[in-house]
């Protein structure tokens, strides 16, 4: 460095340079400790968060033991052209016109835990096919759409069952009717 570029140059003194070091510790110090905060913060919400959407999952509705099962619709006009009736009630499930239940099923509390009873699925209680309602629906593959009707108290894991079944069985296309209780 030459002799003119080092006069250039003003000179601090000792009190600046400690009132700056100061306040650039200062700084940094206070960014660490709002990451720090804002970490913990993030933690504590994310937990919370899991463990209301833990207890509103596992929450099942409680209604009276002598409610009736879910009253059955009329069916549409014409089936054919709307497309096949799925009717999910607090006891079975039915497909079409048929009275007789494809499948029956558990308890509402056994539903939400496992779903439908692993016999009736494809490769046991975790997988979401149910076979005999997956056979009902080949049969009336040619409707193309799906009506699902269900009880506003049907347990999440049996509705999606029923959607994957009917995915599976060329039924993508769907339309839910949820039938709620009269107050």
């Amino acid at each position: 460095m030459s002799r003119s570029s080092a006069s250039t140059i003003p000179k601090a003194s000792a009190v600046r340079f400690r009132a700056a070091l100061w306040r650039a510790i200062h700084r940094n110090r206070s960014a660490a400790e709002d990451a720090r905060v804002r970490a913990r913060a993030a933690y504590y919400l994310t937990r919370f968060l899991a463990i209301v959407l833990v207890s509103i999952a596992s929450e099942v509705p409680a209604g009276p033991a002598e409610e009736p099962d879910l009253p059955l619709p009329p069916p549409p006009t014409s089936p054919a052209q709307e497309g096949v009736v799925v009717i999910i009630s607090r006891s079975q499930i039915l497909v079409g016109d048929d009275p007789t239940p494809i499948v029956p099923l558990p308890s509402r509390e056994r539903l939400v835990e496992a779903g439908v009873d692993a016999k009736y699925k494809r490769s046991g209680p975790n997988d979401l096919y149910i076979v005999p309602l997956g056979s009902a629906l080949e049969r009336a593959r040619d409707a193309g759409e799906a009506i699902v009707i269900a009880d506003a108290t049907t347990p999440y894991r049996l509705l999606v069952e029923v959607l994957f079944t009917l995915g599976h069985s060329g039924l993508g296309k769907y339309h839910l009717m949820v039938l709620g209780r009269k107050k």
